[in-house]
């Protein structure tokens, strides 16, 4: 009989950690930069620097986005891409996802041009927000709000 009740008792331990240590270690699972709100994400990026909404900054997004699972968006920055005036970075943020930044593309003069181009994802409607770096340590920023629909229908 002592048997019976000690393998008992190992299977019931056995069960009970493998359903508690599994959810604690999630509840305690640090918050990465994947995890992080949208002015967390800004903060990240510019060091708590201000940004400027600038004219400089040109992005191209639909209004009405039929799946939000291929988004297209496009930026563009009037910048002449020299040695001494260029821009360094070009960041994407979608304000509503679980994942904020979609986007950190890096740049150098030898760009030419500072434009990108991608396919985002959207899970609902919401503003995307494009911050600009410069090599002058400047943000600018430009933003489009967004509608994701099923169908295309507003």
């Amino acid at each position: 009989m002592q048997r019976r009740s000690f393998l008992r008792g190992i299977g019931i331990a056995a069960a009970v950690s493998a359903v508690v240590t599994p959810t604690m270690v999630m509840a305690a699972a640090p918050k990465g930069p994947n995890n992080l709100g949208f002015d967390a994400a800004v903060n990240a990026i510019t060091g708590g620097k201000k940004v400027t909404v600038s004219s400089k900054v040109h992005m191209r997004a639909p209004e009405i986005a039929e799946n939000g699972a291929v988004v297209p968006i496009t930026v563009t920055v009037d910048s002449p891409m020299t040695d001494s005036d260029y821009i360094r970075a070009i960041h994407i943020l979608a304000s509503k996802n679980g994942n904020v930044r979609c986007v950190d593309v890096m740049l150098t003069p030898a760009n030419g041009i500072a434009m990108f181009a991608a396919r985002i994802k959207l899970g609902t409607s919401q503003d995307v927000v494009a911050i600009v770096e410069t090599s002058k340590g400047e943000f600018l920023r430009a933003s489009q709000n967004v509608k994701v629909t099923i169908g295309g229908c507003g």
